[in-house]
């Protein structure tokens, strides 16, 4: 069986990072993003996360060798061309975080390797979890429209997998631990931190 690498994709809210974040707890691959952002600059409820992302300056990272590499509102990031191979190598399952530009990028280098996964909630959804993220008014709609102007939101259409995320954050859970061909029990403890904690 091929080993695969299963990107994360779908707009801002709508519960990427929270659900990897998940997956790690249950022993899955994560490959790290690097980024020129300022720690102090991640949204709010993954400042304590540094598990998803790595941090540089904009001459360290321009130093480094990606596989792919993007910007978002101005700065910079990416995924190591060694960290990607040395995933599919040795991992049966990894996932990553990804944007809607690098996608068909990373899916024509890996091929049968690579997966994705689109998690697609509505608006009304996104703006509540933004609200619970104390982004105000003008952050909310800055997301909003970067996402309709990058097509985040058309993404699915071109995704392996799509994964309703809206009323059941255990149900998305789920639903991804199938595809990844796995099945770990969820506890009712575990069902009522996720329902709290559904963010990014």
């Amino acid at each position: 069986m091929t080993n695969k690498l299963y990107a994360f994709v779908g707009p801002h809210a709508s519960g990427k990072s929270t659900l990897i974040k998940e997956l790690i707890k249950l022993g899955v691959h994560y490959v790290p993003l690097y980024t020129t952002r300022t720690p102090e600059a991640v949204p709010r409820n993954l400042d304590s996360d540094p598990e998803l992302y790595r941090f540089l300056d904009k001459i360290d990272f321009f130093k480094q060798d990606f596989l792919v590499k993007t910007t978002y509102k101005g700065d910079y990031f990416g995924l190591l061309k060694k960290d990607i191979l040395d995933s599919i190598q040795q991992y049966p399952n990894s996932v990553v975080i990804m944007d809607a530009q690098s996608l068909n990028q990373l899916a024509k280098l890996l091929k049968d390797s690579f997966e994705s996964i689109y998690i697609m909630v509505d608006y009304v959804t996104l703006v509540e979890r933004m609200l619970r993220m104390n982004h105000t008014n003008d952050e909310i709609k800055q997301h909003i429209e970067y996402a309709e102007n990058n097509g985040e939101f058309d993404t699915w259409k071109t995704a392996t997998y799509v994964v309703k995320n809206v009323i059941s954050p255990d149900a998305a859970l789920r639903q991804i631990l199938a595809i990844l061909g796995l099945a770990v029990p969820i506890t009712d403890q575990h069902v009522n931190s996720l329902t709290g904690t559904m963010q990014s």
